[in-house]
């Protein structure tokens, strides 16, 4: 080893971050010079709502953001008509993250709870790859910010340090507005040092015309009495007296329990309450907001709840399979895409058996499409994102009841070029998936039954009639 790599491998991770910051400049660059036009293929079109030029502008996509912000830029167009991005990237916590499978079947007895794999937050070169990935992305989302747009980076005590001084870099330290402190009750405790409760929220507009609308909250005077303040307006509750003042930078909000509506098993999902903060406050009816670490959606399921339009992105599969699900019960409508060569073109050949029947609909001149799933199997096994020691059950569930790994399928019944547009989606609930889809018409094309499984894994049925 080189006396340069020993002083290099000696050197402290604050005199680094300028080489860190040089070679993610350079990464840009190159990155900015490329084409990104046809890297992502759109796969489908969910929902029946608001379409231009035939499809929605809303966008929920698999596969590496970075790839995908550059796809953003040189074929939709967004270079600079972003208005709001919110990042919740791993926390360089160096854990990795699952998530439990219960399934219950009158068929198979028995079935332990197992444990799926969704993401890895390890890296090889440690903090110094984490930093360089923020880095470069974020670079580029500043490219993709409106001027009144604004970034949201929401960390932790593991790195959100060195971060904001990457971002003092690329945003430009008078461009920093808040740090917003998230409190929570949950998480554990240790007798070494004060319980960890908070997570920490970096708030940076792209220019000084960032948009911002302060909202108000309640501020409890002391020992709940009032002030009686000449041309201050006092308010009272069953706790006592207070002022509204414009909402202060710590939130004191729960994180999604057990039991919750909006819980959709994903790991580290977020609450639907601190989006709606962020987006209230830095967004208007009808602007567009995205997330390149889209996780379980939140930020997609607030956004269309509020009227905004959104653009969310992930690389895992079971993100994926959370977000789609969840948009879909929302009633959203969006389009779905793939990077090109990714694992979803395997995952498309697993196999799915149904029962297909068209024929005169009682009292009427149309037709009665019927569908009715009956089975499913992934293309590999080794595929699952589950340990070794799970693949005997698994095999056994498929053997014997086979649907109970489906999430959800759908039926489009006029199928062509190559995208899925369904019309009815069947989504799995405590009370298991309806397995049969019935339709009356009288123009039926090509059948195409699409099968999601628990995994993150597809497959694609097509009929001609």
């Amino acid at each position: 080893m080189s006396m340069a790599e020993k002083e290099g491998m000696n050197m402290s991770l604050i005199m680094k971050l300028p080489q860190i910051m040089d070679e993610s400049r350079k990464a840009f660059e190159e990155i900015m010079a490329a084409s990104g036009a046809g890297r992502y293929v759109l796969k489908e079109y969910a929902g029946k709502g608001k379409m231009k030029d035939g499809f929605s502008e809303n966008m929920l996509a698999r596969g590496d953001n970075l790839h995908f912000m550059k796809f953003l830029i040189d074929e939709k167009d967004l270079l600079g008509k972003i208005n709001l991005i919110y990042i919740d990237p791993p926390f360089f916590s160096k854990t990795h993250y699952g998530a439990e499978i219960k399934l219950r079947s009158d068929k198979v007895k028995n079935i332990p709870i197992m444990k799926q794999k969704a993401y890895k937050d390890t890296w090889e070169e440690g903090m110094e790859e984490y930093l360089r990935m923020l880095a470069l992305r974020m670079m580029i989302i500043r490219e993709l910010l409106s001027d009144e747009g604004c970034i949201w980076v929401h960390l932790d005590w593991h790195a959100v340090h060195y971060v904001k001084v990457l971002m003092d870099e690329i945003f430009g330290e008078k461009n920093f507005v808040n740090e917003v402190i998230w409190h929570y009750k949950s998480g554990g405790a240790s007798k070494r040092r004060f319980a960890r409760k908070h997570d920490t929220l970096l708030f940076y507009g792209k220019t000084e015309k960032y948009y911002f609308e302060p909202r108000k909250e309640k501020s409890y005077n002391r020992e709940y009495k009032p002030y009686r303040f000449k041309g201050v307006k006092e308010y009272r509750d069953e706790l006592g007296w207070y002022t509204m003042v414009n909402r202060k930078d710590v939130w004191q909000l729960d994180m999604v329990g057990r039991t919750s509506a909006e819980r959709t098993g994903y790991v580290t999902q977020k609450p639907e309450t601190l989006m709606e903060r962020i987006l209230e406050s830095c967004t208007r009816e009808g602007d567009l907001c995205a997330d390149f670490f889209g996780g379980s959606g939140t930020m997609a399921a607030v956004a269309e709840r509020m009227g905004r339009k959104w653009i969310s992105c992930d690389i895992g599969r079971l993100a994926t399979i959370s977000s789609h699900k969840r948009l879909i019960t929302a009633g959203a409508s969006y389009c779905v895409y793939d990077e090109k060569g990714s694992e979803s073109d395997d995952e498309e050949k697993g196999t799915i058996e149904a029962d297909i029947s068209l024929q005169p609909a009682l009292a009427s001149d149309k037709l009665l499409l019927r569908v009715e799933l009956t089975g499913y199997r992934p293309y590999s096994l080794k595929q699952l994102p589950v340990e070794d020691k799970y693949l005997p059950v698994v095999e056994r569930i498929l053997e014997e009841d086979p649907l109970q790994f489906v999430a959800y399928w759908s039926v489009d019944c006029r199928y062509e070029n190559g995208i899925n547009k369904p019309d009815a989606y069947m989504c799995k609930s405590n009370e298991g998936i309806e397995t049969i889809y019935e339709t009356i018409g009288s123009d039926f094309g090509p059948v195409c039954i699409k099968v999601m499984d628990i995994f993150g894994n597809s497959a694609l049925l097509t009929a001609d009639l």
